[in-house]
């Protein structure tokens, strides 16, 4: 599977969720070298964001839509920025097999927890992971992200003074 073609078209739907004014988090969802589903960030623009529309949650759904049930094993999942624990949820719930991320969260990211320590459904999970595909690309949306006066979401955060640092 070609890594960076597919986690350059999740930079692609982080590019759509920052022109929007949101934070620039894409997914795309890949079975067999083919896309069945994206999702790029929602609700983060504005005074009251919402910590439900995450972009791998999108896809999800939109993978669900497609009532896909042939290979669910061979799914991967490609985002720009790691999973936080909701999202890694879902994705061990859903039989992704694969996580592939570009950025790593410092302040939110859930691929370090320990599943061993969790109850059978999730540590008895077989996901492989794997870090930093296309990272610098994605870095430099965060950046653009958090140097815009306009956006406010998790300004002045740990992940945001992290990302301005590099």
């Amino acid at each position: 599977m070609d890594y960076e073609h597919f986690m350059g078209k999740a930079l692609e739907q982080a590019r759509k969720a920052l022109s929007a004014g949101e934070f620039p988090v894409g997914a795309v969802i890949v079975c067999q070298d083919r896309i069945l589903a994206t999702g790029s960030r929602k609700g983060t623009a504005g005074n009251f964001p919402n910590e439900i529309d995450h972009a791998e949650i999108i896809a999800l759904k939109r993978l669900v839509d497609l009532k896909v049930s042939a290979g669910i094993n061979k799914i991967v999942l490609f985002t720009t920025l790691e999973p936080c624990i909701m999202c890694l949820g879902a994705m061990i719930l859903s039989g992704i097999s694969e996580i592939v991320y570009a950025y790593e969260d410092i302040m939110g990211g859930g691929i370090s927890c320990d599943l061993t320590k969790l109850t059978p459904l999730y540590k008895d999970c077989r996901i492989s992971i794997v870090p930093n595909i296309l990272r610098k690309e994605c870095l430099e949306l965060f950046k653009a992200f958090f140097k815009n006066p306009k956006n406010s979401y998790w300004r002045g955060s740990l992940l945001s003074r992290y990302t301005l640092s590099q």
